[in-house]
C-alpha cells in the first residue's frame, strides 16, 4: 500500500507528523511525503521538531517543486492521500486544479485516478470562501476530515484527540490504529 503525505503550512503541522508516525506501524504501508515551504516555516513555531526529523518518519520525501517525482505522474500507482494539515491556499489549488508544485500535482493525479483524497483543512473561523471550497472539493471526490475535537472517548490529552483524527483517517485508508478508541454506544 502507497500513501501519499502532504503537510502543508496551516496551523497543525503535528497533526502531519502523527500520521507519518501511525503509518511507520503498518509495515504494509510505504509512504511519499511532501512538505510544503510554508509548513517548514510552521515547524518552528509549533514544534521542536527538526525538518529531517519528520522526513525520516516517511519512506520517500520529495520536494516541493520536483514535479518529476514518480508519484506526479498517474503511472505510479498509490492507495490515496491525505494533506494534513491542510492550508486554505492548498485546498483552493486543489479545488480549481492549479497544480503549481508536487503537493498540488500528486492531488490533481489521485483525484484524476479516482483514488481517495482526505483533506484536513485548518483554519477558523472558516469564511464562506472556505466553505465553498470545501463543499468543491467534497463534490470532486474529496474527504474532508476538520480536526474537530471528540470527547465520547474520553481525552485527557491533545494527544488522544490527535489519535482520534489520525484513527478516523486510518480507517478511511483501510488501517487499523491501535490508539483509536472507537464509539461505544452502550456502557458495559
Amino acid at each position: 500500500m502507497r500513501i501519499i503525505v502532504g503537510i502543508s503550512g496551516a496551523s497543525g503541522v503535528v497533526l502531519g507528523v502523527s500520521l507519518l508516525r501511525a503509518l511507520s506501524q503498518c509495515p504494509e504501508c510505504e509512504t511519499h511525503l511532501i512538505v510544503t515551504e510554508g509548513a517548514k516555516r510552521t515547524f518552528p513555531y509549533e514544534t521542536d521538531m527538526k525538518l529531517e526529523d519528520v522526513v525520516a518518519l516517511a519512506d520517500y520525501h520529495y520536494d516541493i517543486n520536483d514535479l518529476a517525482a514518480p508519484i506526479s505522474s498517474g503511472s505510479f500507482k498509490t492507495d490515496g492521500m491525505v494533506i494534513i494539515p491542510c492550508s486554505m491556499k492548498t485546498l483552493s489549488g486543489v479545488v480549481t486544479g492549479y497544480t503549481d508544485n508536487l503537493l498540488l500535482r500528486a492531488a490533481d493525479v489521485c483525484l484524476k485516478e479516482k483514488r481517495r483524497v482526505i483533506l484536513v483543512p485548518r483554519e477558523l473561523p472558516l469564511s464562506s470562501i472556505h466553505l465553498k471550497n470545501m463543499a468543491e472539493a467534497a463534490y470532486h471526490g474529496c474527504a474532508i476530515f476538520p480536526p474537530m475535537m471528540t470527547f465520547y472517548n474520553k481525552p485527557s490529552t491533545i494527544q488522544d484527540m490527535i489519535n482520534h483524527l489520525v484513527g478516523k483517517i486510518m480507517m478511511m485508508l483501510d488501517l487499523k490504529f491501535e490508539k483509536f478508541v472507537p464509539w461505544k454506544a452502550d456502557k458495559e
